[in-house]
């Protein structure tokens, strides 16, 4: 049973790039202990030893189970093929579940997973961190005062240049890899998040350098508001981009506010920046007039801080998981736009 005395102990399925470098990280961060890891190579095994004296290390996800006594949520961090698998088994054995997104490899996966927790009463998340971006946290601030007028057009680049892929599962595996299932639930959900439901997409995809896709762009026409203003989204997501950015790009009635760079990325546009202010994110432009924003306060670490309450406190769940089986019928729409070249309704 979870007590509010002490910190929240976190399980967590595999112990690599996402496990240790992404979620262990920013449960340290947030206060919390990772006490069980499913991890098989050496390698890894030593270094989640290492990183949490103590830990219960497990060669799979039975044995984890098996182990209920030692943490209070589960983390599955596992390559995204195994996602719907993983979550399935900790859902329907009553383990409290925080999924690394995105949930499954497509919408009837996703769906099931999320029936299977309902059905069990087994409380599920998924990670959806960029929520916790700054410049999202920014953005949805510049939104609620009004400052853009009527937005019509939001755009976001997640572009890299990395000409030579990296030897991974990521960039090799022709089932869960490739940027349209590691980028896009990002891309999609901060735009779901900010202007409302999908009503039908349109994409291309191409694979430049690795089997799977490592060039993606999708045109997504939102559901009118309540105002009849109806918002389209444009979003970018490559590896061999020499130019990346500007990262974000709202426009609307009254200016446009312009986030440059991203997480340090190499990008021409970061000259933009020279004389942006500390504690500034982005900037509202009116033509060549531009005034910095004040960077909003809050970061990824705050997802686990969510998780705490929800299961400490009985706080509102941090991410819908239906909202991530919304994410994966807008992904299925855009692999079908592309094979069939056409506007595909969601």
């Amino acid at each position: 049973m979870v007590s509010a005395e002490r910190p929240l102990r976190v399980g967590v399925v595999g112990y690599g790039g996402a496990g240790r470098g992404i979620h262990a990280r920013l449960v340290r961060e947030a206060g919390h202990v990772v006490t069980a890891v499913v991890v098989r190579s050496p390698e890894r095994r030593a270094a989640a030893a290492e990183d949490w004296p103590g830990v219960h290390l497990h060669d799979d996800l039975t044995a984890l189970v098996a182990d209920r006594d030692s943490y209070d949520v589960v983390v599955v961090a596992s390559p995204t093929a195994l996602h719907a698998e993983h979550a399935a088994a900790l859902a329907q054995a009553g383990v409290p579940t925080v999924v690394d997104k995105p949930l499954a490899l497509d919408t009837a996966s996703a769906r099931g997973v999320v029936e299977a927790a309902q059905a069990a009463g087994t409380p599920l998340t998924v990670f959806q961190n960029r929520r916790w971006d700054p410049e999202q946290l920014t953005l949805r601030h510049v939104l609620q005062q009004g400052d853009l007028g009527t937005v019509h057009t939001f755009e976001r680049r997640w572009e890299r240049w990395r000409p030579v892929p990296q030897q991974r599962w990521k960039e090799n595996d022709p089932v869960g890899g490739g940027l349209l299932l590691d980028l896009g639930p990002h891309l999609v959900d901060s735009a779901t998040q900010l202007f409302g439901p999908v009503t039908s997409v349109w994409a291309e995809l191409r694979s430049l350098t690795t089997p799977t896709e490592d060039d993606v762009f999708l045109v997504l026409h939102h559901a009118p508001d309540a105002t009849g203003n109806a918002v389209v989204s444009r979003l970018w997501a490559g590896s061999v981009v020499g130019a990346p950015g500007p990262r974000t790009r709202v426009l609307g009635s009254a200016g446009a506010y312009v986030v440059t760079t991203f997480e340090n990325d190499a990008s021409p546009f970061e000259v933009f920046d020279d004389a942006a202010p500390a504690g500034s994110e982005g900037w509202v432009t009116h033509g060549r007039e531009r005034v910095a924003v004040e960077r909003a306060p809050g970061g990824h670490a705050d997802f686990y801080r969510a998780v705490a309450a929800w299961l400490l406190d009985g706080g509102p769940v941090p991410v819908d998981p239906r909202d991530a089986v919304r994410t994966a019928e807008v992904l299925d729409a855009a692999r079908r736009s592309d094979a069939e070249g056409r506007r595909i309704d969601v």
